[in-house]
Parts: C-alpha cells; structure tokens; sequence
C-alpha cells in the first residue's frame, strides 16, 4: 500500500504540524524566520528542489510557470536519486512536502508531486 502525498506551506505546519505521515522540507533554501528545531522533519531534500539558478529565473513568476515546470522536470529527470527518500517513505505510508512560497499553486512541491506520482505508477 502506497500514501497520498499531501502539500503544506512550512509556515501553516508551524502552526498546525501535519498529524501523520513523513515530513520533508523541498526548499534549496531554510525558510526565512524559521528555527531548524521548530519543524519536525524526517528530511531536507535539498536535492530535489530546484536549481539556483532555475529558482532565481522563475522568481515565483506566474507567468514563467510553464517553463518552469517543464525546467525543474528536467533537472528531477537528472538527479532521480533525490527522491529516493520520498519514493521511499511513500511505500509506508502518507507523505506531507513543505515548502516555503506564498503561492499554493505554482510552486516547486506542485511539480515535484506530480513527478513523485508519476515515478509510482499513478
């Protein structure tokens, strides 16, 4: 049996954390004003968050999303590592991706959930 994948902003966790399931940070960057021991993570993923340079060029640009999912697809294609962990914790159970933007619906856990998804087979 295989978990859902739930999307949280890191600072809607902080005031109500995510009652199951493994939490992964997939931001590059430590959210801005956030203490590392108030989330309760199980991993930082890093490597699976998009590029400095591929972030700095989107720049949360509604605008620049399609290309952007289309970029950050690519770079996950190339480091298929990076989500061993999530790929990992979803043969167990739910699995809850924080992430630090304001926009809920282009942001780079969108498009990692998707690639998650399809790299099980859903």
């Amino acid at each position: 049996m295989s978990g859902d994948i739930v999307l949280m902003r890191v600072h809607d966790a902080l005031a109500e954390p995510p009652e199951r399931g493994k939490v992964f940070l997939v931001d590059r960057l430590w959210p801005r004003g956030v203490r590392k021991e108030a989330l309760r993570l199980d991993g930082w993923l890093k490597d699976a968050a998009p590029s400095t340079g591929l972030r700095r060029w989107f720049g949360h640009d509604p605008a620049r999303w399609a290309e952007f999912a289309e970029r950050y697809r690519r770079e996950l294609a190339d480091r298929p590592e990076a989500l061993r962990p999530v790929l990992d914790a979803l043969a167990e159970g739910p699995v809850v991706l924080l992430y630090a933007a304001r926009d809920t619906e282009h942001n780079q856990a969108v498009v990692l959930r998707g690639v998650l998804e399809g790299a099980r087979g859903r």
